[in-house]
């Protein structure tokens, strides 16, 4: 357009038209990058969902853990009462004496809320001074698996010496 004394400086093109096949793969380069973009977005809200999982469950752990630290502390002050007001009450019991009477109520309260349920499937494991000297031999044969044989062997011997028959 020189010739006619006009110059183009700049020209504005609104409608271009590539080649089909252009098109295709420039559609397909965004699509792979929107792709990628949101495969990450994925990645790091999972990330996310793991971690607060985690950190719900460490703090569940510990609140549980407070929990029963305060739990077996009244249980302790509730017991160290119980031993000096049964001492002050009884003369002439120690504290073991006490301590051993809780151990015998909670045996038994125990052994009432096993008996109370119908459908329980409880494993009775023979216990006493006896035992104890015999303990390892009887693990032993308990992890060979002769768990019926002790169990059949003890209960004989604990209606024979407890005159369960």
């Amino acid at each position: 357009m020189c010739a006619y004394g006009y110059e183009i400086v700049q020209t504005l093109i609104i409608d271009i038209e590539p080649d089909e096949h252009v098109k295709r793969s420039m559609n397909e380069i965004n699509a792979a990058a929107r792709m990628r973009l949101a495969t990450n977005e994925r990645a790091e809200a999972e990330k996310i969902i793991q971690i607060k999982r985690a950190e719900g469950e460490a703090e569940s752990k510990y609140l549980s853990g407070v929990g029963i630290a305060r739990q077996r502390q009244a249980i302790v002050d509730g017991l160290r009462e119980s031993v000096v007001g049964f001492s002050l009450n009884v003369p002439g019991t120690t504290a073991k004496d006490v301590l051993d009477m809780v151990l015998l109520t909670q045996y038994f309260d125990t052994m009432k809320e096993i008996g109370a349920t119908s459908k329980s499937s409880t494993v009775f494991i023979p216990h006493g001074p006896g035992v104890v000297r015999r303990g390892h031999s009887d693990s032993r044969w308990a992890a060979s698996g002769n768990l019926n044989l002790i169990s059949s062997q003890s209960l004989l011997r604990n209606r024979c010496t407890k005159c369960l028959c």
